[in-house]
């Protein structure tokens, strides 16, 4: 297919992962590369910490008990499970990104060397269609229980990358309300946002519409999906994780919004599947005519904000 300069064709892939199983999870997430690939996608996007999953057991095996043996284990396991990107956990994306010339947004668990290999970072990893990663961003405040399990990260990845004729940056799940990583990501130029999410329609509904008219920019809300069934039966503790509650635990809710704030794909919930469509950068610089936030309708003499970009680590060597 030949696509116009001005057009980009873009996938949401809102799959469930095989809960805290990198190696199965990986599989599922290169099966949805492909899918896209055969609808001539040059980006496709997946949500919030799907590899290897969201810490759904905090909320429902008393995560806050201190010292708790089965916090423990259960961490431990998702320890065991996480991404080291240093150990090459993403080769085979990386690979596959390559050999479709595709793009790829993926929420990931990452496990940083440099910040000694046992915390934890909800990360959204930005790899360009050469399958180099470009950016990897720490979502910067854990929300409420996901603190438990997540440590918060910094600016470095606070990033935006050319595609096409748009600039894409993104953020993980509620970081999306935080005024001032948004602007940020606005002043870098960002004119398509992925806002990625462990699912749940309730969040993308509202904020999804308010960002991209907000920025004039195209907005992608990327969700997971969780349900009982997607919980591997060898997980610990799993009769006290699902004992309660419904069978779908997060409902999923990927939807794109356009540069005027209309739903261009309502959210989708309940479901697994690759949402498809085509977006036009011509429309964003029509909205841009009459509002644009970092630009003519910005007063840096007034207001100002600093993003430090620098990578936080607790040992600088000096030789």
């Amino acid at each position: 297919m030949t696509v116009e300069k001005d057009k980009l064709i873009v996938g949401l892939a809102q799959i469930a992962p095989v809960w805290l199983e990198r190696s199965k999870t990986l599989t599922k997430i290169l099966a949805q590369i492909d899918k896209a690939a055969e609808v001539d996608c040059q980006l496709v996007a997946f949500g919030e910490a799907l590899l290897p999953g969201y810490p759904f057991w905090i909320e429902r095996t008393n995560g806050a008990k201190f010292n708790s043996p089965v916090q423990k284990e259960i961490h431990a396991q998702y320890m065991n499970q996480a991404v080291q990107i240093e150990a090459g956990h993403l080769g085979m994306v990386c690979a596959a990104a390559k050999r479709h010339q595709m793009a790829v947004v993926l929420g990931i668990i990452e496990r940083p060397v440099d910040r000694g290999g046992h915390s934890l970072y909800a990360s959204l990893v930005y790899i360009d269609a050469n399958g180099i990663i470009q950016s990897v961003h720490r979502k910067l405040m854990p929300t409420y229980e996901e603190r438990l399990t997540w440590s918060p990260g910094d600016g470095h990845g606070l990033r935006v990358h050319k595609l096409g004729a748009f600039t894409v940056g993104g953020l993980n799940c509620w970081e999306n309300w935080m005024p001032l990583p948004r602007a940020a990501l606005y002043g870098l130029g960002e004119d398509l946002h992925v806002a990625i999410w462990p699912g749940g329609a309730h969040n993308t509904y509202d904020i999804t519409r308010f960002i991209a008219k907000e920025s004039r920019s195209y907005v992608l809300s990327v969700s997971g999906l969780m349900r009982k069934s997607d919980f591997p039966a060898n997980t610990p503790h799993l009769a006290a994780i699902i004992k309660d509650g419904d069978d779908m635990i997060a409902d999923g809710g990927s939807c794109i919004a356009g540069p005027d704030g209309k739903w261009i794909v309502e959210p989708i919930a309940g479901e697994e599947k690759l949402v498809v469509a085509e977006l036009d950068h011509q429309r964003v610089r029509e909205e841009r005519q009459n509002f644009d936030p970092p630009g003519h309708y910005s007063r840096p003499d007034v207001t100002q904000l600093i993003l430090n970009r620098k990578r936080q680590k607790t040992v600088i060597i000096e030789e």
